[in-house]
Formats: structure tokens, C-alpha cells, sequence
């Protein structure tokens, strides 16, 4: 292990790649104890390769276009090899999913085989099964601060479900809008995180141009996919980031704002494409059992799997973020959903957001197995904005306990981009993203 500037750096065995552990690593490890294969799906870059490499004993990249005839041509064989097999972007070859199904009917064992994949199979048709119970499958994302080693993990997700008893006074002061400015547009890329400040916004910018070559690519449905097009809709959809925007209004945008013609289908179909490269994440409407009039809203929330897509996609920088305070917020919740997501998925749980036609909403609920249930708005900081989030916790709590069968929130908090750590009278707790962990 080195440090370096403060930070810490894992070297893997047999590499001199710089490597941060990933929170990731304990789901993969215990479905490879619990299941024959695992898939770990994500976007390009995140660092799956990587961090599947530290649990194989014999691998195979589909990264050529060789490798991948010879696959196609014969994808049983594509599975020779010590075990744990890893299999790098097996949709390349979709009949591999099929062979290791075979494969486990025939002699199933645990942890035999890792597949990692950054988009969905070309010919969805060709998997012919969805392997459960053989196959289970994991969504890697992007790096959370913690992960990055920028967040000091004082306070802590599980801590809070557990009810906050260790929470921390802390009035953060080093951590300044700056800071969150750049980390937004930098990204949770590992290629990114590893290159020095000076150069990081330009790697990731780099990373964003390439999400669009899709000449060579083996999948047809990108090929037949204008890049144009797709970074119109992505300039639209992040116009409208962090909202419950309908696809008409974002079609909309894109009429106006590109003055062309789009008709629902074509939009519908990049928008798949684009999920199909884990590219956009629309978080999920929470759906309590409230016993009123009240009408709770089903429209997701539109969100980036990392918010520097977002801003690359609009050109923004961390300057553009800090002369426009409002638009500032509105990525940054993109950006804490991003965190939120990473750890709640290191718990057992989920995030989803709550809204209904009376006007209360809360940014994030994180919802674990157990019923357990924490309510979180999400504000860049601030008196003002901190008491207005205070206040939309206390009233969504007061109706749960009213009208609805949901337990009371194990915590309620007010995520801020800086400020300090503390817990009010009331018991809302109020922290700075760059001191929570999971």
C-alpha cells in the first residue's frame, strides 16, 4: 500500500495498477458463494474488469474482434478453464449465457463462473433463459466518494438506520462548494479518480466522447445509432436532471432546442439504447400504503448513473455550476443519488424518491430489506435550505404515522453539499456529503 498526497493506494498482486477497493467487492464475493455465476453489469470505465480480476483463476476478454468470432463460433469452449472463469463483456457472444446454464444443470457448483458486461446482449433473443438461480446478476456504478477516498466516513448510513447514537459534531469547514463543483464534474470514473486535478476533467471529458463510437461497434442496434442524436437527448435529459420531467416535455426540449423532428418511437428506442449502456438511471417513485385522498405520484426521477455526464453533455464545468446556485442543486442531488444509491446497495437496501399531489416530496427514501425506512433531502446547504428539508422530513413522517401501515423513519437527514455535521432539537440530522459513508 502506498500514500500518496493523503490518499491511499492498493496495488493489485502482479500489477502495478493503482487500485481503490470498491464497495462492490463483498456482494461479489458472497453470490459467489451462494451461486453458480454472478454478472456484474455496469458502464464502461467503472472499473468491473478490474475488480472482477481479483476473484478469477483463469479469464477470457472479448475485446478483439478475433476473440469474438472464435466465440460466437464456438461458445462452449469460451468456458475452459480453472474456476472462477471470468468472462470480460460476455454479450458480445450471447450464447454464452445459454452455455454456462447448460453447464450448471449438468454439474452445479458455486462461484464457477464471472461474466462482466457493459451493455445488454446485441440479439436479446439469443439468451434464451434468465438464469435464475444458476445466474445473479449485480450493478456495479461509478465510484461513491467514500470508495474515492474523498469522504472522511464519520457518518455512517448504517449507524443512522441504527439510530445515530455515534453521530458526529464536525463543522467540515475544509470542504468548500469549489470542491463539490469539481468532484460533480469529474466523475466517479477510477480513470478519472486516479489522474492528477489538473488533468481529471479532461479524462473524463475524454471518457464522454467516447460513448458515442459506434462505427466498430459488433452491436448493430449502435451502429445503426446517430452519435448526434444521442448527445441531443442527453443534453435534454440533463436540462431536466433530477426532476419528474414526462418523455413529452423532454421530447419537447429536443424539438426546440435542436430544431428537428422527433417523433415518440425514435426516442423511445434511443432511450433504450442509452439504458442499455447504463448510461441513465431513473430512480423509482416510493409507494407507501397511505390510507387518504392523497395521490402519490409515479413518475421517476430523471437521473445519470454518474452526474459528469450530465455536465459534459451540457459542456458545464465547475465554474458554470457555482454562477447558477439553482441548476447547482439540481446536479448536485444527481450527484448524492449517485452516493446514496452505492451505499444503500451495500446494505440490502434501495432509493427511491416520494412525491404526491399535495406538494410533499422527499429527495431519497433509502428502503432496507426489513422495512426499515430513512428519509432524506438533499440541498447544497445553508440555513434556509436546510430548515425548508427539515420541514418536508417532518411532515412526511407525520402523515406515514397518520395514514399509512409503514413504520415511523429510522432517521431523518438533510444531506448538504458543505457545511457541518450535527443533529438538531427536532432529531433531523444534518450532514455533508463528503463524511458519509454506508
Amino acid at each position: 500500500m502506498l500514500k500518496i498526497m493523503g490518499i491511499l493506494y492498493l496495488c493489485t498482486q502482479n500489477s502495478n495498477i493503482m487500485y481503490y477497493q470498491r464497495l462492490i467487492e463483498k456482494e461479489i464475493e458472497l453470490k459467489l458463494r451462494t451461486s453458480g455465476a454472478v454478472v456484474v453489469a455496469g458502464p464502461k470505465f467503472c472499473g468491473k474488469t478490474t475488480t472482477c480480476m481479483r476473484y478469477q483463476k483463469s479469464f477470457v476478454k472479448l475485446n478483439t474482434r478475433q476473440a469474438i468470432n472464435m466465440a460466437r463460433m464456438d461458445s462452449k469452449a469460451v468456458l475452459n478453464g480453472e474456476k472462477p472463469r471470468l468472462i470480460d463483456e460476455w454479450q458480445k457472444a450471447p450464447d454464452i449465457w445459454n452455455q454456462i446454464k447448460d453447464d450448471l444443470d449438468f454439474d452445479y457448483q458455486f462461484g464457477k463462473y464471472i461474466l462482466t458486461g457493459s451493455s445488454t446482449p446485441a440479439d436479446k433473443t439469443e439468451v434464451h433463459h434468465s438464469g435464475a438461480g444458476r445466474i445473479t446478476p449485480i450493478k456495479m456504478r461509478p465510484m461513491s466518494l467514500w470508495e474515492s477516498k474523498e469522504s472522511k466516513g464519520t457518518v455512517s448510513l448504517a449507524s443512522l438506520f441504527d439510530g445515530g447514537s455515534d453521530f458526529p459534531w464536525d463543522m467540515n469547514t475544509e470542504f468548500t462548494l469549489d470542491d463539490v463543483a469539481f468532484l460533480v464534474c469529474r466523475g466517479g470514473w477510477p480513470i478519472s479518480v486516479l489522474a492528477p486535478k489538473d488533468i481529471a476533467l479532461e479524462v473524463t471529458k475524454n471518457y464522454y466522447s467516447s460513448l458515442f463510437v459506434f462505427e466498430d461497434s459488433e452491436n448493430e442496434r449502435f451502429r445503426n445509432k446517430r452519435p448526434e442524436v444521442m448527445r441531443m437527448i442527453l443534453r435534454s435529459y440533463a436540462r431536466n436532471i433530477s426532476t419528474e420531467a414526462a418523455v413529452s416535455t423532454i421530447i419537447s426540449d429536443v424539438r426546440q432546442s435542436n430544431e428537428r423532428t422527433m417523433d415518440t418511437k425514435t426516442f423511445d428506442d434511443y432511450m433504450e439504447a442509452l439504458k442499455d449502456i447504463y448510461i441513465i438511471e431513473d430512480m423509482e417513485a416510493w409507494n407507501p400504503d397511505i390510507r387518504s385522498k392523497t395521490s402519490i405520484r409515479s413518475t421517476p426521477t430523471r437521473h445519470f448513473v454518474d452526474t459528469s455526464i450530465a455536465c459534459r453533455s451540457l459542456g458545464v464545468g465547475p465554474e458554470d455550476l457555482k454562477k447558477d446556485l439553482e441548476s447547482f442543486g439540481l446536479f448536485f442531488e444527481d450527484f448524492a443519488v449517485r452516493d446514496l444509491s452505492v451505499y444503500a446497495n451495500t446494505l440490502g437496501g434501495t432509493v427511491k424518491h416520494y412525491r404526491d399531489n399535495a406538494g410533499l416530496e422527499c429527495d431519497a427514501v433509502v428502503h432496507l430489506e426489513d422495512g426499515r425506512w430513512g428519509g432524506i433531502e438533499i440541498k447544497l446547504g445553508g440555513d434556509h435550505l436546510i430548515e425548508e428539508g427539515a420541514k418536508s422530513l417532518k411532515r412526511l413522517r407525520d402523515k406515514i404515522a397518520e395514514k399509512s401501515n409503514e413504520k415511523a423513519p429510522s432517521f431523518m437527514m438533510v444531506l448538504t453539499a458543505v457545511g457541518g455535521a450535527y443533529k438538531r432539537e427536532d432529531g433531523v440530522f444534518v450532514a455533508p456529503i463528503n463524511l458519509l459513508k454506508p
